[in-house]
């Protein structure tokens, strides 16, 4: 059966390929036909994880080779896949909630004249993330990587009649390149020193290659995550990603794309093994990243970009525990999974909340909505449980297992974690207070309704998972599926025991809750967003997104612009000027050579005559000296 894996790829594929070619004909059900092809993946996903579940635990990994993709001397690559534990689970996420995303989608998009084109771009986006996932070669798996990267881009920037989505679409494009050269470096580096880019081969010939080698490939792999999973200092793209439609924010904010670089490093646990350097650089860019985002989703009023500052922050939390090594692993893919689960949930709510109130974002003109969309209340309700981590909801079980195994590694790191589920807490209730309760602050002449059953039911599916996702964590299962492929975690001294550190992060969780609370329910809030001259510095850098889009312009986009400016006018003014003006000269030099040639035989006589003369007389001179 696990021959048939190639499947899971090929189904959403070939109906992306046949939406985007079908004539207009198909626009009455090519919404149907994407959404099949992703439900048809989802249940193959589960029939073979079943049957992976029925495996001895030896047993549990599968490649099936489609065919050899490239031999040159002794490089070998075959175009295969892998299903084992950690490509089954990843495997689930992505099509499981993709479909809930698709079924969603056709609602949402349902007066868009371009549905059919949208469905196919998701369909190529879930296949680019399987291929991304399954394969057993980083070169196999490198396709993906840049299949996630061009999905994401025709999907960003799908409303392109909006320049700011078009603009949004060519930033994270660009800025995923940059991290995506530190991926390709990797891989050549890999050639260079192991003859293959095998992944397996990789892990294991590591610890034979010199420390230099180790921390170099480690160093280069993140680079590439921190583009893809939006880590500092490659995050600018994901805040304007929110200009595309909101099933493709939480298409690529929970099942996809932001996940990859989780994936990645986790996949390469043997490389970040063997270099204590490369796996503390991961630890720093997760602990910064997770601080970073929870102060700009403290700051936004955007309730798209206040839901991927968040974004941002749970990535941080998996980027920390994936630096963690074998102590971390399991608990980074676990927080993947359950973040997939609540932040699909909570981004499609907000889709639903902006459907009711004519698409528009501010949360400042929101409130009370809880009357008006009891539905999606409720299921958004059960995702901002399970994200601040309040028992027994799903984040309660993954996030703080991540920051346990944070402070068994360091207690300023354990620290710094823990401040972030604090200021978690605080965001999230800030936006359930400002979207659901409180008074009503929209404009009389919008009327807020609840959104269709296409819409609602998905909703339930993914609340119903942020409060039950957390069963993983029963009885160690997580840790024990997920060791033959990332190691055993060890066992570490913890300085509390752990369930002091559970209630420690419950009570700064509650602290963050209560602060929210008062600050937002003591006066009423204001229905516009105050100017930056009277809010606190706090509040204006997290508007600013700490000025990093700033910082960029000043470092990257301005220095490239004043390059580029340069290299037009040398071209221009030097190398064409040199040679045009080279050309010009000869010319000058042609004409002027070509007046004597009149034509006429008496000029050419007396030329003649007055040469032969001269040399009479030059001849006559020497023979008199």
């Amino acid at each position: 059966m696990f021959d048939l894996q190639w499947l899971l790829i090929a189904i959403p594929l070939a109906s992306g390929a046949l939406l985007l070619t079908w004539g207009k004909e198909a626009d009455r059900f090519g919404h149907l036909i994407g959404t099949l092809a992703s439900a048809a993946s989802f249940v193959l996903g589960v029939a073979l994880f079943i049957n992976l579940l029925g495996r001895d635990e030896g047993d549990r990994s599968h490649t099936a080779t489609l065919f050899t993709w490239i031999q040159a001397g002794s490089f070998h690559v075959d175009m295969s896949f892998t299903y084992d534990q950690l490509s089954g689970l990843f495997v689930l996420l992505i099509t499981g909630v993709g479909t809930l995303i698709h079924i969603y989608s056709i609602g949402y998009m349902e007066h868009d004249e371009r549905r059919r084109r949208f469905f196919a771009f998701l369909n190529i986006f879930i296949a680019a993330m399987l291929t991304l996932a399954l394969p057993p070669d980083y070169l196999v798996l490198f396709l993906g990587w840049e299949g996630v990267g061009l999905a994401s881009y025709l999907l960003i920037g799908f409303w392109q009649h909006k320049p700011s989505a078009a603009a949004a679409a060519k930033k994270a494009f660009v800025v995923n390149r940059v991290g995506d050269i530190g991926m390709a470096l990797a891989i050549m580096l890999m050639f260079t020193q192991f003859g293959t880019s095998s992944i397996s081969v990789v892990n294991a010939s590591i610890p034979s290659a010199s420390a230099s080698v180790a921390t170099a490939l480690g160093l280069l792999l993140l680079l590439g995550a921190c583009g893809k999973s939006a880590q500092v200092p490659l995050q600018s793209w994901l805040l304007d990603a929110m200009e595309g439609p909101t099933p493709v924010s939480a298409l690529i904010h929970a099942a996809t794309m932001v996940t990859a670089g989780v994936y990645l490093v986790v996949r390469s646990h043997g490389v970040f093994d063997a270099s204590e350097t490369a796996r503390t650089a991961v630890i720093v860019v997760g602990l910064v990243t997770l601080l970073v985002g929870a102060w700009i989703g403290c700051a936004k009023d955007d309730i798209k970009k206040a839901l991927a500052g968040s974004t941002m922050s749970q990535i941080g939390y998996m980027m920390l525990a994936a630096g963690l090594g074998p102590a971390g692993y399991a608990f980074a893919i676990f927080h993947l999974i359950t973040h997939g689960f609540f932040k699909a949930n909570m981004f499609l709510g907000a889709g639903s909340v902006m459907h009711g109130m004519e698409d528009d974002v501010n949360m400042r003109h929101y409130g009370a909505l809880r009357k008006m969309m009891p539905f999606t209340f409720a299921t958004f309700a059960l995702g901002y449980l399970a994200i601040i981590g309040i028992p027994p909801f799903a984040g309660f079980f993954s996030k703080d297992k991540i920051i346990e195994a944070a402070f068994g590694h360091n207690v300023f790191v354990g620290l710094g974690a823990l401040l972030g589920a604090g200021v978690t807490a605080f965001y999230m209730t800030r936006l359930m207070m400002m979207t659901f309760f409180g008074d009503q602050r929209w404009n009389e002449e919008i009327h807020p309704h609840e959104s269709p059953k296409v819409m609602t039911v998905p909703l339930m599916a993914l609340g119903a998972l942020s409060l039950f996702g957390g069963a993983l964590a029963i009885g160690g299962f997580i840790e024990t599926w997920l060791a033959p492929v990332v190691g055993e975690a060890p066992h570490e001294d913890l300085p509390l025991p752990a369930l002091v550190i559970s209630l420690l992060v419950l009570v700064v969780v509650l602290i963050g809750i209560g602060a929210s609370y008062v600050l937002y329910t003591r006066e009423p809030i204001a229905g516009e967003t105050p100017a930056d001259g009277s809010v606190s510095f706090f509040s204006r850098a997290g508007r600013h997104e700490l000025y990093g889009n700033e910082l960029n312009d000043a470092v990257a986009v301005r220095p490239t612009r004043h390059l580029t400016r340069f290299l037009v006018w040398l071209d221009g003014k030097g190398i064409d000027g040199f040679v045009t003006g080279l050309a010009d000269r000869l010319g000058d030099t042609s004409q002027f050579l070509r007046k004597p040639q009149t034509g006429y035989v008496r000029s050419y006589a007396l030329t003649m005559f007055g040469g032969a003369a001269v040399l009479l007389l030059v001849l006559l001179a020497v023979t008199l000296a």
